[in-house]
C-alpha cells in the first residue's frame, strides 16, 4: 500500500478527527508540528506495550495528544479528554443518521396518528427531524 493511501485510510477511520480528543485535523498537515490541525499516526496500543503497525491499531491524533499519551492506555486519555470512543467514520455517521431519522419518523407517525392522518404526517416529519438532529456529529 502506498504511503498516501495508508494516510488516507488512517485519517478517514475517524473522519479527520483526533481519536483522543475529537478535534478536527487537517489531512495536509500530517507531521507538520505547529500548524493548525497537525497530526501523527498514533498507535492505540503503544508499540512499547506490544502494539503493532497493523491498520486496526493506527489512528490519527493531534501531535500534542500523541506525545502526551506516550505509552498510556487510549481509554485513559479519552476519559481525560471527556470522550469515550473514537469518532465515527463518515459511513458510520451516515448509517446512524439514517437509522435515527427513520426511527424518529416512525415514532412521530405513531404518536401523531392519535390526531388523524394530518397528525400522522406532521408527526412523522417532526420525528424525522428530531432523529436527524440527534445523530452523531463525530
Amino acid at each position: 500500500m502506498k504511503d498516501i493511501e495508508r494516510l488516507k485510510r488512517i485519517y478517514s477511520k475517524t473522519d479527520g478527527y483526533c481519536h483522543l480528543c475529537h478535534k478536527k485535523l487537517s489531512f495536509h498537515n500530517h507531521g507538520k508540528h505547529g500548524l493548525k490541525g497537525a497530526w501523527h499516526i498514533e498507535h492505540s496500543v503503544a508499540k512499547a506495550n506490544g502494539g503493532s503497525n497493523h491498520l486496526n491499531n493506527l489512528f490519527a491524533a493531534f501531535i500534542g495528544c500523541n506525545i502526551n499519551k506516550s505509552t498510556q492506555h487510549t481509554r485513559t486519555i479519552r476519559r481525560t479528554n471527556g470522550v469515550s470512543r473514537a469518532p465515527y467514520n463518515r459511513q458510520k455517521k451516515n448509517d446512524i443518521r439514517t437509522s435515527n431519522t427513520l426511527t424518529g419518523a416512525a415514532g412521530g407517525a405513531l404518536v401523531g396518528s392519535y390526531f388523524g392522518p394530518a397528525g400522522t404526517f406532521f408527526g412523522s416529519i417532526i420525528g424525522a427531524l428530531f432523529g436527524d438532529e440527534n445523530s452523531p456529529k463525530k
